[in-house]
C-alpha cells in the first residue's frame, strides 16, 4: 500500500485551474517525497511524462537548456534522450531537483508559453532560493509547500481509516471516544510521534513489523544529509546553523524551551543568529516558534524576534537527534515512550509533534509569555497561539500541551482574564479523552487535526 499524500488533490486543482498556464513548483525538505508524488501524478494524470533528475542528467541533457529559440529541438532531444514520446496537452515533464540546475527554472518561462506540455518542478526549498542570483525567476509559477507525512496520512497507511472517521465523528459531536478506542488511537499516536513523517522510515517501520529501530536507520540517514546540507548550503554561517541545529534537543528539553545564545557563544547577540534562523526556517528542517508580545493587537505584527523556538520539522526526526543509537537500539527508549514515563524528555516530543502539526495546517507558529516581577518567573505560558484568520473578527487560540494527565490551567485562565474578548477557543491537549470543562476544551493530540478541519 503507497502512502497517500494531501498535497495530491492540491495538484489536481493546479492542472484543472491553471490549464498550462503555470508551472508547478513543489517546495520542502529533502526526503519528504516530492519527486515520488510527481512520478505517480505524471503515472496517473497523464499519458507519459519524463523525469528529468539535475543530479545525474546528462550533458546533452543539459546543454539543450542553452538555446530556447528552436523548442521542436529541444523537446525532440529530451523524448530522445528519455525514450519517451510527449504527447501535446498530455505528458508532464517533471525537472527533479532544479535547485541543481537553475537554468532549467529560468527556462520555464518560455516552456509554459509554449504551451505544449505541462510541468512540475522540485527542490530542495533553500537550495533552490540560494541557486537564483544570476536568473530571471519565472513569474509562470505556482508554488506550493510539501510537508512530511501528517497524522491522517500515517493513519491511513497503516490502515486505519475507519478509526480516523471515528475520530472525527466523536469531535463533532464533542464526545469522548469509547475508553478502548481512545487507548489505540494513542497508541498509534505515539507510534508516530517515534516513527515520524518521512517516508523512508514509515516504509521500513510498516513493512517490518513496526521494527522502530529498522526505521530509525532510515532517519539517521536523513540526518546525515541534513548536516551535509548545512555545511555545503549555508556557507557564510555554517558554524552557526550548525550549532543551533545541533542543541535543538536540549533547548527543547528545558522549562522554557526557546533558543539561548549563551549556550552557543558567549557573548552572542541574536542579530549574528537572524540568518541561520531563517535558514533553517526556510529550509523546511526546522519549524520556529516566536514570542508575540500582544496578542490583542494581531500575532505577526507583535512577533518578538528575540524569543524563539525551534522546533524539528519532524518529530521523528527529533527522536533520532535527541537520543543515541544505542539508546534507541536497546529498545527501552521506545517502551518508555510509548509507556508515558519519559518524563520530561516525553513533553519535549509532544510539543514538537504538535508544532509539526500546525505547521502542516499551513499556520505559522507563536507563543505567549508573561513575566511575573514580584515572582521572579513567567506567571502565563501558552505554548501556541493560533489565529481565526480573520481581518474583520480577529480572534485567538490559545493552545496548552500537557504530556502527562496531571495538571494545572492556571495558565490558560489568566491569559483569558487578560484577553478574553479576543479568545475564541481554549484548547488543552492531554493524553486524556476528550473533555469539556468550564469553557475549556480538551482534546487528546490525536484530534488536533479536527480543529483545523
Amino acid at each position: 500500500m503507497e502512502i497517500k499524500r494531501k498535497i495530491y488533490q492540491r495538484m489536481l486543482e493546479w492542472k484543472k485551474q491553471t490549464c498550462g498556464t503555470k508551472a508547478l513548483l513543489i517546495e520542502g525538505a529533502r526526503r519528504i517525497g516530492k519527486s515520488t508524488v510527481a512520478e505517480e501524478f505524471g503515472t496517473n494524470e497523464y499519458k507519459t511524462y519524463i523525469l528529468i533528475d539535475f543530479n545525474k542528467a546528462s550533458k546533452k541533457v543539459k546543454d539543450v537548456f542553452e538555446d530556447l529559440n528552436n523548442l521542436d529541438i529541444f523537446f525532440q532531444t529530451i523524448s530522445l534522450e528519455y525514450n519517451k514520446r510527449l504527447y501535446a496537452r498530455d505528458s508532464l515533464i517533471i525537472f527533479d531537483e532544479i535547485q541543481k540546475f537553475p537554468k532549467a527554472r529560468e527556462a520555464i518561462k518560455y516552456l509554459v508559453a509554449d504551451g505544449r506540455y505541462d510541468y512540475v518542478e522540485t527542490g530542495s526549498l533553500i537550495s533552490i532560493r540560494e541557486s537564483v542570483e544570476n536568473i530571471t525567476i519565472p513569474s509562470e509559477e505556482r508554488k506550493i509547500k510539501m510537508y512530511p507525512v501528517d497524522f491522517e496520512e500515517f493513519m491511513e497507511y497503516m490502515g486505519e481509516e475507519l478509526l480516523l472517521e471515528y475520530i472525527s465523528d466523536c469531535f463533532k459531536k464533542q464526545i469522548p471516544l469509547e475508553q478502548k478506542l481512545h487507548a489505540k488511537a494513542m497508541h498509534l499516536f505515539k507510534e508516530y510521534i517515534l516513527v515520524g513523517g518521512m517516508p523512508q522510515a514509515l516504509v521500513a517501520f510498516k513493512n517490518n513489523g513496526r521494527d522502530f529501530a529498522l526505521a530509525d536507520i532510515e532517519k539517521r540517514d536523513i540526518l546525515g544529509l541534513y548536516k551535509d546540507d548545512i555545511k555545503k548550503a549555508a556557507k557564510r554561517y555554517n558554524s552557526r546553523v550548525s550549532a543551533i541545529f545541533e542543541n535543538i534537543p536540549a533547548y527543547l528539553s528545558t522549562h522554557e524551551k526557546r533558543i539561548v545564545l549563551s549556550k552557543i557563544e558567549e557573548g552572542a547577540v541574536f542579530d549574528r543568529y537572524e540568518e541561520p534562523l531563517f535558514w533553517l526556517d526556510d529550509s523546511m528542517i526546522c519549524n520556529l516558534c516566536y514570542k508575540c508580545n500582544d496578542p490583542n493587537v494581531g500575532l505577526a505584527l507583535n512577533k518578538n524576534e528575540s524569543y524563539v523556538k525551534c522546533y524539528m520539522g519532524d518529530t521523528g526526526l527529533l527522536v533520532s537527534h535527541a537520543f543515541s543509537e544505542n539508546e534507541i537500539m536497546d529498545g527501552q527508549l521506545y517502551k518508555q515512550i510509548m509507556d508515558g514515563k519519559l518524563a520530561l524528555n516525553e513533553g519535549m516530543l509532544y510539543e514538537n509533534v504538535i508544532s509539526q502539526m500546525i505547521t502542516s495546517m499551513g499556520k505559522k507558529l507563536y507563543f505567549y509569555t508573561r513575566y511575573n516581577i514580584e515572582k521572579h518567573r513567567n506567571d502565563i505560558e501558552i505554548d501556541f497561539l493560533i489565529s481565526n484568520d480573520s481581518k474583520i473578527n480577529y480572534r485567538i487560540n490559545p493552545i496548552e500541551v500537557k504530556s502527562s494527565k496531571n495538571y494545572t490551567t492556571t495558565s490558560l485562565g489568566r491569559f483569558k482574564e487578560i484577553f478574553g474578548k479576543k479568545v475564541e477557543n481554549q484548547i488543552i491537549i492531554h493524553p486524556k479523552n476528550y473533555l469539556e470543562a468550564n469553557g475549556i476544551t480538551k482534546i487528546p493530540p490525536y484530534m488536533l487535526w479536527c480543529i483545523f478541519k
